[in-house]
């Protein structure tokens, strides 16, 4: 099933990706993996994980306090926001299209 990031959730992807790198050589790098290994498992279980607001889902990462938001749509995955856990929650609710 192929899956596309909605610009904003790349953009906060990059953004994390590059902040980890910054705290420590390799983080970043080891970050990312973490959030594609979650987006594997929401290909695998797309409804596996909780509704947040009618069909968008929230599956957790691990090792790092981010979720993924995405929902499923013809048989594609699109993601939301990659949202650090501690931010304002409901943020990217305007970017469901």
């Amino acid at each position: 099933m192929p899956y596309y990031f909605h610009p904003d959730a790349e953009a906060e992807l990059n953004a994390a990706i590059d902040y980890y790198e910054t705290c420590k050589i390799d983080l970043g790098l080891e970050f990312a993996g973490e959030v594609y290994k979650t987006i594997q498992r929401i290909l695998e279980y797309p409804t596996a994980w909780p509704k947040l607001d009618g069909d968008i889902r929230r599956c957790l990462t691990n090792r790092f306090p981010f979720g993924i938001i995405y929902y499923q749509k013809d048989n594609k995955i699109i993601i939301l926001a990659v949202m650090q856990l501690q931010r304002e929650p409901n943020y990217w609710r305007s970017r469901k299209t």
